[in-house]
């Protein structure tokens, strides 16, 4: 019987200390390292509340020191610039996001999900935190066909689509 309760406690915490190392992009998948043999590096650059890549190059020059500043900011702007976003288009298989926290002076993070409840339920999904300003990071992922989001909550950008076909 005490075997048994010391056997389930384990379990139960090595099954916690996955479920955030994976929930906070600890188990390999954030964190700065180097790029996985035969993936497709992305390189991604966060300023305040955009990613520059996904909105043509375009350095809107926005000032903001919280979440909330970037919160109004996308209220204002976000329908247009969200229009004319750029569609990321990629093959399946690995995949590195190189994340970059070009100026904004907070911490930031990367998310990668599925596009929609479903998709975001039955597709891979990254995510990590920790970038400070200057500071890159590595997301490694193994996308597979379908639709997916990615975005900053902590520097709130707006969901830029990617879309992963052969």
């Amino acid at each position: 019987m005490i075997k048994s309760t010391v056997s389930r406690r384990t379990l139960t915490r090595a099954g916690l200390a996955l479920g955030t190392g994976l929930l906070f992009g600890l188990a390999g998948a954030g964190g700065q390292s180097s790029a996985a043999p035969g993936a497709t590096v992305i390189e991604l650059t966060q300023t305040p509340c955009q990613f520059l890549e996904s909105e043509q190059g375009v350095d809107h020059e926005f000032r903001t020191s919280s979440k909330a500043d970037c919160d109004d900011i996308n209220e204002k702007t976000g329908f247009e610039r969200a229009a004319k976003a750029k569609v990321l288009k990629l093959k399946p298989g690995k995949h590195v996001f190189r994340v970059t926290n070009k100026n904004v002076p907070y911490d930031l993070g990367f998310w990668l999900r599925g596009d929609g409840i479903l998709a975001r339920a039955t597709l891979p999904s990254v995510s990590g935190g920790g970038l400070g300003t200057g500071v890159t990071k590595d997301y490694e992922i193994e996308l597979e066909e379908g639709e997916y989001l990615y975005s900053c909550p902590l520097n709130p950008t707006l969901d830029y689509k990617i879309v992963v076909e052969s």
